[in-house]
């Protein structure tokens, strides 16, 4: 992948890997990420039974997950203290890319399996069925005789609130998400109140429904994801709320009610269109995770600031261009969001934060840091990409807990000298800077396991990286690196290494020893050879060496057997390797941009091959032996640079499989006329060849999702293409179209070119009933026989005997609306059978005929349809 990549992309690579590493290590290190149950628990004075499940309000997803019951009887007693208990979860999940945040870590705290049941129910019809289907809704988990359960309709394609559900005794927890529901409508209130978290996540709600007022059980509700602009102030009666998610709506003013909401602990109204912030959300005492990204702030809301419990907050996506001094009142703060801004410097204030854990300010205006960092003694996540810082402080170093520093897109020369005392560095990434040398004080951060230095202009890698070894993922693209580093063939546990855009001419043979490595990216270098040492890595799965010099491939390639991916594009090859073809679980294969002229028979034995691309070669004729390929599903072809093909073989579409095919730039004629074979095509771009007409099977592509046919000969395009219903993205510009017009094309719509087919098919059909008129009452008996002849019409034996009785403008009706019915079954348009009459009268020289069909010709052109 190149290192031009967008830089969001990255971004959510950045932190997957971290926090998936850390999860392993949470036994070791059970200090590493606290629960937000346990966080919460902190700062707050309340007893732990009061505390509901806490979500990130970046993940608006609620789940519920049954607990492993211990036993499936006991005291009454006991089972009543049970579900006396408050439901408990924990979960925190922080995400990295350049929007969200990084943690995931999933815990999920429930009641047993005795007072919590799911019931997952089979559709909307059967709901008022459910008595009836008792024994067989016990089966899936449901117990009636329980007092508390949650009912998952998620999915079900509900219209309306199922409000026949709501007459099981004590649903507590009912999930209603991705359904269609519009509103509470024909629910009764007494069903309603036993509620006591409610999710109508990604629905069309437009309006807040009225009736959840009365819910005052109700401790967590989402209604995220809907159509939503205005919360009445009645939301300030659901007393008993801890959670509440407003994600993705149309709000523009702050909930009046919410700062009534006094439990409240999790809020999020990520995603609206807010601009102000009240101060009476001061209130919210016990609030300890908000979310408010996405809106359009353009100042930091300073009572944000007098939240005494808060832990996390997010303001990624918004417009704000300072901190408030008075954000140092925040002590309990542990993670702060603030991407996609417009800061300029971060106010000393911010470091008397000593709680904070994970701080993010990518793609901000940031030009320095404070040395008042080291302050962040708990410090583990820190990104600042995109930003225009040119130094880090030295007292970076006194981070002593920062695993996760991510500095990519500035305008830094250098690392911070002592950066090696951060011991518990696990990923450092300075892609797309001015960096000129790794230190060698990297063989101390030990822990390290993602190191990317992209983008930089280093010229090597000093050896002592060898002693990093942990380290599984190394980044080095587009640098200025001459040798290859051979500090790295010492890590073992290196399995993804990406060294593209530098000037290394040879492969060392100690990468051999690098047999653990599943995926190299050598893409433009300076390789003249495919060096024999890479055939020593056995469980390499991904090469790229794409982009080099290299002319032929050794034969003991046949030993990279895992090897999934094999790029080799704009090389210097000019016959197709066979040793390739060894390669028995190959799926992706590009040799585009080579000087191939042919491809070897041998290529049936890659059984597996699903992709491939060839573009760019020197073929004469397409190579029939990729016909044999029946697995591949995606086929490149394209000639910008390389011979054209004029034809393809009628062979091609034994490929049953193939879903994607590339024949653009060639100098192709015609489709073939079994195109309709390929059933399980979704593309075809064939743009700028010299196709004039799509056969009557192309119609048969009703998988076709995509299709290109710009720059060819196109007159007219078939009239059942509407009936392709699969077709969403189309482009026929740049051809003579007729019939549909260009105008008619160009707004890319099958819908609006589908309308026009129908309304010509039906003018063109009245136009030729209009000109066989006027040959029956102009045409004469001799031009009548001649006419027959060339329109190959045989004239029956009951015309003859009826030629004294019927009048000749009757049997030329006859006669042509049998010529009529048989061109049918060749699928002839009525356009085409008017060219094909027309053509016959002029050859028989019935001229007066011809000169009143040209009449009518000028004149159905004068009306516009």
């Amino acid at each position: 992948m190149s290192e031009k990549e967008d830089i969001s992309a990255e971004a959510e690579n950045i932190t997957s890997h971290f926090r998936e590493e850390s999860n392993l290590q949470l036994v070791e290190e059970p200090g590493f990420i606290k629960e937000t149950s346990n966080l919460l628990k902190e700062v707050s004075e309340e007893e732990p039974s009061d505390q509901i499940y806490k979500t990130d309000p970046r993940n608006d997803t609620l789940g519920i997950h049954d607990s492993t019951s211990t036993s499936s009887s006991g005291s009454k007693s006991k089972r009543n203290e049970e579900e006396k208990k408050t439901l408990q979860i924990s979960e925190t999940i922080t995400r990295y890319d350049s929007s969200q945040s990084i943690t995931e870590t999933l815990s999920v705290n429930e009641m047993t399996a005795e007072s919590e049941i799911s019931a997952d129910f089979p559709s909307h019809e059967s709901l008022g069925k459910i008595s009836a289907q008792l024994t067989e809704e016990n089966q899936k988990g449901v117990d009636l005789e329980s007092d508390n359960f949650t009912v998952n309709l998620k999915g079900k394609g509900l219209q309306e609130f199922p409000k026949d559900i709501l007459k099981i005794k004590y649903v507590k927890y009912l999930y209603l998400d991705k359904n269609q529901i519009k509103s509470f409508e024909g629910a009764e209130s007494c069903d309603l109140k036993g509620l006591e978290i409610l999710s109508l996540q990604d629905n069309e709600l437009s309006t807040f429904p009225s009736e959840i007022q009365l819910l005052h059980n109700l401790k967590i509700l989402n209604v995220s994801h809907n159509q939503i602009s205005h919360i009445p102030k009645e939301i300030s009666q659901l007393k008993n709320i801890r959670q509440l998610f407003l994600s993705n709506n149309y709000i523009e003013n702050f909930p009046s009610g919410i700062e009534s909401l006094r439990n409240l602990e999790i809020l999020s109204l990520a995603k609206n269109k807010l601009r102000h912030i009240p101060n009476t959300l001061c209130t919210l005492k016990n609030l300890g995770i908000l979310n408010l990204e996405y809106n359009q702030l353009t100042i930091f809301p300073k009572v944000l600031c007098f939240l005494p419990k808060l832990i996390s907050l997010n303001l990624t996506g918004n417009l704000i261009s300072s901190l408030p001094k008075e954000i140092r009142e925040l002590k309990n703060l542990e993670k702060l969001l603030m991407d996609h801004n417009k800061l300029t410097f971060l106010p000393v204030e911010i470091f008397r934060l000593l709680k904070m854990q994970e701080l993010q300010l990518t793609d901000n205006k940031l030009e320095m840091i404070s040395h008042k960092i080291e302050n962040f003694k708990e410090l583990r996540i820190l990104i600042l990409d995109k930003n225009l810082l040119k130094e880090i402080p030295e007292k970076i170093s006194h981070c002593l807990m920062l695993e996760c520093l991510s500095l990519s897109d500035n305008k830094l020369t250098e690392l911070p000298k002592n950066i090696h005392k951060l011991k518990s560095l696990r990923k450092l990434h300075v892609n797309r800077n001015n960096i000129v040398r790794i230190p060698e004080d990297i063989a101390y951060l030990n822990n390290m396991f993602s190191l990317e230095f992209s983008g930089n202009i280093i010229t090597d890698v000093p050896i002592e990286i060898k002693n990093c070894r942990k380290i599984t993922k190394v980044k080095l693209s587009y640098n200025k690196i001459i040798y290859f580093p051979v500090g790295l063939c010492a890590l073992d546990s290196l399995h993804y290494l990406n060294i593209n855009g530098n000037y290394i001419s040879e492969v060392p043979v100690d990468i051999s020893f690098s047999k653990q490595l599943l995926h190299l990216e050598f893409n433009e270098n300076k390789l003249l050879i495919f060096s024999e040492h890479l055939c020593s890595l056995i469980k390499l799965r991904y090469l790229d060496l794409g982009k080099n010099q290299i002319r032929k491939i050794p034969a003991c390639i046949s030993n990279m057997a895992s090897l999934h991916v094999l790029i080799l594009c704009c090389n210097k090859f000019e016959t197709f390797p066979i040793d390739v073809c060894t390669l028995a679980n190959l799926q992706v294969l590009d040799f585009s941009e080579n000087q191939i002229k042919k491809i070897p028979s041998e290529i049936c034995n890659l059984k597996g091959i699903q992709k491939l691309n060839i573009s760019d070669n020197q073929f004469i004729y397409f190579p029939i032996e990729l016909c044999q390929l029946q697995s591949l599903e995606e086929l490149k072809i394209s000639q910008i640079n390389g011979t054209k093909l004029t034809r393809l073989p009628e062979e091609l579409f034994n490929m049953t499989q193939l879903k994607r095919l590339d024949i653009s730039n060639n100098a192709i004629r015609e489709i073939p006329r079994n195109i309709g074979e390929l059933k399980s095509l979704v593309s075809l771009n064939a743009y700028n060849n010299q196709i004039s007409y799509l056969p009557p099977s192309f119609l048969s592509l009703n998988h076709l999702q995509q299709l290109n046919l710009s720059g060819n000969n196109l007159t007219a395009l078939p009239s059942g293409i509407y009936n392709l219903f699969s077709l969403k993205d189309i482009n026929f510009d740049d051809n003579p179209l007729l019939r549909p017009p260009m105008e008619i094309c160009k707004g890319k719509q099958l819908y609006t070119i589908g309308c026009y087919l129908q309304k010509a098919d039906e003018r063109d059909e009245k136009i030729l009933e209009k000109i066989f008129k006027i040959v029956a009452n102009n045409i004469t008996e001799t031009n009548f026989q001649f006419l027959c002849q060339k329109l190959n019409l045989a004239i029956s034996e009951t015309n003859v005997s009826t030629k004294s009785t019927v009048s000749l403008s009757e049997r030329v009706l006859q006669a042509l609306d049998r010529w009529k019915m048989e061109s049918n079954n060749l699928s002839l348009t009525s356009a085409a059978l008017r060219d094909q009459l027309t053509r016959a009268l002029t050859m028989i020289g019935a001229y007066e005929i011809m000169d009143k069909i040209t009449a009518l010709k000028l004149f159905t052109c004068a009306i516009k349809f």
